[in-house]
């Protein structure tokens, strides 16, 4: 393996590394919120549900049903349009991360959907025999009962998002795949695509570390 220069590649290591919790944060963040949107709009809307709307639930099914499938790469260019007209470009961090956390959010909505599923109708209908409204529903039975679930759920996309973001350099994105890329892969020095895997390595498990800890204290309650 060759040597490192460190004085060379230690402050780009810490930069990269800075651009992938920058991407991952903001896409989680965003991506997560909207997700928990629209997988509540799937989950209200299904046939004998609070808010049933079989237009509405179609729409959204069809939507995610086309997200989804449809590998990651291949999305974020297709947002190109939409990217350049809200950042006034098609690649770099700002258009990746966007790409990012439109991509999270139709992949959460599905899991929120499925853990909301998995909720005791029976809670549901003693709170509806009881007068609460929907949303008083969703805030005091739904998201409670499915909290630990939920919290497992986000962990995962958390990982799938830092593995999405290690294909930044193909957009002009940056981060710690970039450095893996142009630093090791291609310039033979296997040492540096070794050190990011193990920085991403540590850095996943601790997230899953953290998301494991938190469900179990919820579910412990």
């Amino acid at each position: 393996m060759n040597p490192i220069d460190w004085n060379r590649m230690g402050p780009i290591l810490l930069t990269s590394a800075g651009e992938t919790l920058y991407m991952v944060g903001l896409a989680v963040l965003w991506g997560g919120f909207f997700g928990l949107v629209i997988g509540l709009g799937l989950y209200l809307t299904r046939r004998g549900n609070l808010l049933a709307n079989k237009w509405v639930f179609g729409a959204l099914n069809v939507i995610i049903n086309i997200v989804r499938p449809t590998p990651f790469i291949i999305f974020a260019m297709a947002l190109g349009p939409v990217t350049r007209a809200l950042f006034g470009r098609i690649i770099g961090i700002q258009a990746f991360t966007f790409a990012m956390a439109v991509t999270a959010a139709f992949a959460f909505s599905r899991l929120v959907e499925q853990n909301l599923l998995s909720v005791d109708p029976g809670v549901v209908e003693a709170a509806r025999a009881m007068g609460a409204s929907p949303w008083r529903i969703v805030r005091t039975v739904l998201i409670p009962e499915a909290l630990g679930p939920l919290i497992l759920a986000l962990t995962f996309l958390l990982v799938a998002v830092t593995d999405m973001s290690a294909i930044g350099n193909m957009l002009g994105a940056g981060g710690l795949g970039s450095v893996a890329l142009t630093e090791g892969y291609r310039q033979f020095n296997w040492s540096i695509v070794y050190i990011v895997v193990a920085i991403l390595v540590v850095g996943v498990q601790l997230f899953q570390a953290v998301g494991n800890y938190l469900a179990r204290r919820v579910m412990r309650r």
